[in-house]
């Protein structure tokens, strides 16, 4: 539902009305600027710990669904996909647990390619958590962002699970 129901023009020929559709919409000098829509945005974790294969990029299984505002979020894939184009901030991050030191990667992977990561050269045995985060721009049809870490480790590591730990969350922020 639109908050402001108006056509009123403002002092710099600023229109803002709503459309009955849930849309606002702003416009300037009739000319449509901006148009604030349902958003699609989501929360997701690890539902339970996951053993990552060494020295390989290994998606992180979100399967677990805090909240899914446009149902963009594929608990099976671990993908999500945003049914509207625009900008998107994307966020993860990864508890990574141990009993040896390990060279760690976080990466937010865009259509199936590592688009962001964040690199910890090495970091110590038992726990280490990061958050790699970017601004992404989706087309709203075929784009998707996936969640990946990179552990090279002698031996025994862990994503841990958990909403608190590891999770993967994104919203828009503006339409394109």
């Amino acid at each position: 539902m639109a908050l402001i129901n108006t056509t009123t023009t403002g002092v710099l020929g600023t229109t803002v009305f709503g459309d009955g559709s849930g849309d606002l919409t702003v416009q300037q000098n009739g000319v449509t600027v901006n148009k604030i829509t349902s958003a699609p945005a989501f929360s997701a974790y690890l539902g339970s710990n996951q053993t990552p294969t060494n020295a390989t990029y290994t998606k992180v299984n979100i399967n677990t669904i805090v909240f899914d505002t446009a149902s963009c979020f594929n608990t099976s894939t671990y993908r999500f996909t945003p049914n509207v184009a625009g900008y998107y901030q994307i966020q993860a991050a990864c508890r990574i647990s141990g009993t040896t030191a390990s060279t760690d990667v976080w990466a937010i992977y865009k259509n199936g390619s590592n688009f962001a990561e964040l690199n910890v050269a090495a970091s110590p045995a038992q726990f280490d958590n990061r958050v790699v985060s970017s601004l992404i721009s989706m087309n709203g049809t075929t784009d998707y962002v996936e969640f990946y870490c990179y552990i090279n480790a002698a031996s025994g590591q862990t994503f841990n699970a958990g909403s608190n730990v590891t999770w993967f969350q994104g919203f828009l922020v503006r339409l394109a």
